[in-house]
């Protein structure tokens, strides 16, 4: 079983990081970190997917939001908790915005999809969303690759190599739990602020 495991990451792994980053995949981008220091493929082929992954995902929204912004899909996008204040801060921060959006966890759809609808031209959010997605891809996938030192320092030889695995594809299955819970609760609260905005307005 844990043969069969190897040999799957050793031959999709590196599609699987790209996948994972492409939707809000902090875990996908760290357990590539991880894969790398146990040599299941090189650490910058593990940056190169993450960064693939990221800039692919934010510019595929950005494009939904520029051309297919009367799309029933990308309407019902709009109506999601945080795509107020998503708006409200490219109209006032445009730079600062679509650099620090993908670290907003629950932020980064709605994100693209208001950068799409906003001002903000096609080359600018490129050149943007090319240096988050590169400083992104580094950040969490250097994670993943200290957490790997970490846990050989403290488990040294106690476990195989397949079992370490393993235990990095539980520790990456409960992140991605966990930040979905995280999202789950800023946009319940994000509900309730704009339930209360449309009250005051009215």
């Amino acid at each position: 079983m844990t043969e069969t495991i190897h040999h799957l990451i050793e031959q999709y792994g590196l599609v699987a990081v790209f996948l994972g980053c492409v939707a809000e995949g902090e875990s996908a981008a760290i357990l590539g970190g991880f894969f790398a220091h146990q040599q299941i493929f090189v650490l910058w082929q593990a940056f190169v997917a993450a960064f693939l992954g990221a800039f692919a995902g934010d510019t595929f929204f950005f494009i939904l939001g520029r051309s297919f912004a009367e799309h029933p899909y990308v309407v019902r996008l709009r109506k999601r908790p945080g795509f107020r204040r998503a708006y409200r801060l490219l109209n006032t921060h445009p730079n600062i915005f679509v650099l620090t959006n993908r670290y907003v966890y629950g932020m980064r759809l709605v994100g693209g999809i208001a950068a799409g609808l906003s001002t903000v031209s096609v080359p600018r959010f490129v050149i943007l969303n090319a240096i988050s997605s590169a400083v992104w891809a580094a950040l969490f996938g250097t994670v993943g690759y200290v957490f790997g030192l970490g846990a050989e320092h403290m488990v040294g030889q106690a476990f195989a190599r397949h079992e370490r695995l393993l235990i990095a594809l539980a520790v990456g299955l409960g992140v991605a739990v966990l930040a979905w819970l995280v999202a789950h609760h800023f946009a319940r609260r994000e509900r309730v602020k704009d339930a209360s905005d449309d009250q005051a307005n009215r």
